[in-house]
């Protein structure tokens, strides 16, 4: 069963929402049968590459006077999953080569671990993300060749990966993060606690086991 998760680095939820994915992808049965895949999802597409005000700062000017509440249940979400979600740290920037670095991590199996340490490193560390050299350190950490990073950062590779992960988004009518599409269905949130997370799973999987087997 393939289950594809749209995500973007800069979402907070989605760091939420990968740890409570994780919770409940452990409790599934058959899960040697459940194929994930992360797909790219820009929050910000039009962000430069230069950090500018932070997470928090931008919440207080979406939310106003409702932000300090708002911000610190996004907190307190976190850190029941334990997540340090900095967002007085975090600053948003453009992500286009964070994704082109998953799509990578994908092709070498490493995916889920290069979308963990881009969600650490920018909305628990501060860092950089569309920094290249930010990039290269954690392409390494999450465990691909520096070469490989390199020479993806010099050029174009799996920029077209993005922008169609961006059209399947639209096909499917997802409008926001984390989203998941279960073998093909309609997109459900991502960010559900583990048990509905976990029966929505389960039912992908019996439906799958139901469908009748060609002869």
């Amino acid at each position: 069963m393939k289950v594809e998760i749209y995500a973007d680095v800069l979402c907070p939820w989605c760091y939420i929402g990968k740890r409570r994915l994780s919770a409940a992808l452990e409790q599934v049965t058959d899960r040697d049968k459940v194929h994930t895949i992360w797909r790219s999802f820009e929050l910000a597409p039009d962000e430069g590459r230069i950090p500018g005000p932070t997470a928090a700062e931008a919440m207080a000017g979406w939310w106003g006077d409702q932000a300090p509440a708002r911000t610190a249940r996004i907190r307190a979400l976190g850190a029941a999953e334990g997540l340090e979600l900095n967002l007085h740290l975090a600053r948003p920037v453009n992500t286009f080569d964070a994704h082109r670095l998953c799509h990578l991590a994908a092709a070498r199996g490493l995916a889920g671990q290069a979308m963990e340490r881009l969600l650490r490193a920018y909305h628990t560390e501060g860092l950089n993300v569309a920094d290249p050299q930010v990039l290269r350190r954690l392409g390494g950490e999450a465990g691909l060749a520096d070469a490989e990073v390199q020479a993806l950062l010099a050029g174009d590779d799996y920029a077209e990966q993005v922008r169609a992960d961006r059209r399947r988004a639209a096909e499917h009518g997802i409008t926001g993060v984390p989203s998941l599409v279960i073998d093909g269905g309609p997109p459900v949130s991502g960010v559900q606690p583990p048990a509905e997370l976990r029966r929505l799973l389960e039912h992908g999987l019996t439906m799958l086991r139901d469908v009748p087997r060609q002869s």
